[in-house]
C-alpha cells in the first residue's frame, strides 16, 4: 500500500476483514478499492493523523454506531468515511457489519442522483478565454450544461491567479474536442 503513511498494519487488518465479503478488490486512485459488480462500495487509505474507509454511498448506511463523517461538509453528498486512530479501534464485527450493510445497499441499487445545478455563473478567466477565442466559444457552447458546468467548477475551484491560467490552458483542448473534463473517467458504452 503506497499511501500508507505509517498506517501499513492497521491497513492490511482493513484489507484482510474486506477480503472476508464478496467484494473484489482494485486499485483506484492510488488505493484499495473494493467493488461490487464494477461499483465502488469501499476505500481504505492513510493519513498523517489517522486512517479510514471510505463508503462510496455511506449516505445510505443506518451508522447505529454513530461512526460515519462527511469529510467534506457542503461538498461531498453520498461519501461517508470512518476514522480510526489506533489498530485498538479495529472492532471487525461492527465493521463487518457495516460493509455488508453497503453491500446490500448496492444490491438494491441505492444511489443518490445528483442535484440539478443549473448553469453556473462563468468565472471571468474562463470569460474572457472564450470572448477571445471564437472556435474555443463555439465549441464551449456545444458542450451539455453538466460538462459546461464541470470547467465552471474547475476554474472556480483554483484560489491562485497562475492555477486559473494554468487550468484554462489544460482544459483548452478538451474544449476543442468536444468532451468534458472528466470524460476519460467514465465508463464507455
Amino acid at each position: 500500500m503506497s499511501e500508507a503513511n505509517g498506517w501499513e498494519e492497521e491497513l492490511a487488518r482493513l484489507t484482510a476483514i474486506l477480503r472476508k465479503t464478496d467484494l473484489e478488490e482494485t486499485i483506484k486512485w492510488g488505493m484499495p478499492v473494493f467493488t461490487y459488480k464494477r461499483r465502488n462500495v469501499v476505500g481504505i487509505a492513510g493519513f498523517k493523523s489517522h486512517f479510514t474507509l471510505w463508503f462510496y454511498n455511506g449516505v445510505f448506511l443506518s451508522d447505529e454506531a454513530q461512526v460515519l463523517t462527511n469529510a467534506q461538509e457542503g461538498k461531498t453528498k453520498s461519501l461517508r468515511q470512518w476514522r480510526f486512530t489506533s489498530h485498538t479501534e479495529i472492532d471487525e464485527p461492527l465493521i463487518l457489519s457495516y460493509i455488508n450493510e453497503a453491500i446490500d445497499n448496492e444490491k438494491q441499487g441505492k444511489v443518490r442522483k445528483p442535484e440539478a445545478k443549473g448553469r453556473l455563473p462563468v468565472p471571468l478567466h474562463l470569460k474572457n478565454a472564450l470572448e477571445e477565442d471564437e472556435p474555443l466559444k463555439q465549441r464551449f457552447e456545444k458542450l451539455s450544461l453538466y460538462k459546461q458546468n464541470e470547467y465552471v467548477e474547475y476554474i472556480t475551484e483554483a484560489k491562485q491567479e497562475t492555477t486559473k491560467i494554468s487550468r484554462i490552458e489544460k482544459i483548452r483542448p478538451l474544449i476543442l474536442q468536444g468532451i468534458g473534463l472528466h470524460d476519460k473517467y467514465k465508463p464507455h458504452k
